[in-house]
């Protein structure tokens, strides 16, 4: 560092500053610094930097799987969001035992966690760990904890709004699993709209998110005339089903689905649905954890990000 300072000349203070994107630095120094910084080939260390500062400059993400297309999409979102804030990112899988992960990330003397969909319900279960800030998304009442989550109600209340507005007498939902909580908000989405219309809501299907689920539904669901998904992988089993069974979609059934997932658009026919803006879920849980962890917590203890319809062939 004072290498870099003697280069660039300018103090160790203000080299420091840069290192740490201090906004006390105006353009042309700061340009300068990163200049010499570059010809030397100098970078913060890590381990020398948590020593001084008492911070790993690390946060973990607590899942309990990959396999469903909502968690893998936050870990990319979270992963780029945490990096553009100087934080490196640590994975632990739960399984069952939320607390076993905690465990795992006071190891790795994480400054924070984020715990992500089916792991968040199983925080208020255990022991919070002391001095750890968290951040839940998805989680039905956690009490005491920054919590973020899409706009579950309000997405499946547009895409039922949106089916009944084509002139469909009711819409039957095919429903995530049950102690899901993203899945119980959007079939309660569903179920106010449709009893607000005067209409009584037709028995749930129940799936699992995935595209065979959506498969075994179908001969439940093959005289329906509109449906609502709780995701797009049991929507696109859901439109196979469908096709065998005989069914046209659009010109015998509507279905909608919930993620806009990056291949909804080539699903034959292109799926109408609720876009969840991940990248936006990953930016706002990262930021409420970062200003926890340096101590510069804003006025907001959590945050609802919007939901966004996605129309395209597959309703009419």
């Amino acid at each position: 560092m004072a290498m870099v300072a003697s280069r660039a000349g300018v103090s160790g203070q203000t080299v420091s500053r840069v290192v740490n994107d201090s906004p006390r630095v105006d353009p042309a120094t700061r340009e300068r610094v990163e200049q010499a910084m570059a010809e030397l080939g100098y970078r913060p260390h890590r381990a020398a930097r948590a020593l001084r500062t008492g911070r790993s400059q690390t946060v973990g993400l607590v899942v309990t799987t990959l396999a469903t297309v909502g968690n893998s999409r936050m870990l990319q979102a979270t992963a780029e969001a945490a990096e553009e804030r100087g934080y490196a990112l640590t994975l632990v899988t739960a399984g069952d035992s939320v607390a076993g992960a905690f465990e795992r990330l006071a190891e790795q003397e994480v400054d924070g966690a984020i715990v992500l969909n089916e792991a968040s319900a199983l925080v208020s279960a255990v022991d919070r760990p002391a001095g750890l800030p968290l951040v839940v998304v998805d989680a039905p009442g956690a009490v005491g904890l920054a919590v973020v989550h899409s706009d579950h109600v309000g997405g499946a209340a547009v895409a039922t709004a949106h089916l009944l507005g084509l002139g469909h007498r009711t819409v039957h939902h095919l429903a995530g699993p049950d102690d899901s909580f993203a899945a119980s908000e959007r079939e309660r989405g569903w179920r106010e709209t449709l009893v607000a219309a005067g209409i009584a809501p037709p028995p749930v299907v129940r799936g699992d998110w995935s595209a065979e689920a959506g498969y075994a539904a179908g001969e439940a669901l093959r005289s329906a005339s509109a449906v609502f998904c709780a995701n797009d992988q049991m929507a696109l089993g859901l439109l196979r089903a469908l096709a065998e069974l005989g069914r046209q979609v659009p010109a015998d059934v509507s279905v909608i689905g919930f993620d806009d997932v990056p291949d909804a658009a080539n699903y034959r026919p292109p799926l109408t649905t609720i876009r969840q803006d991940f990248t936006a879920l990953a930016h706002r849980a990262v930021g409420l954890l970062v200003a926890e962890i340096e101590g510069s917590p804003g006025a907001e203890a959590s945050a609802v990000v919007p939901t966004l319809l996605i129309d395209r062939a597959s309703t009419r």
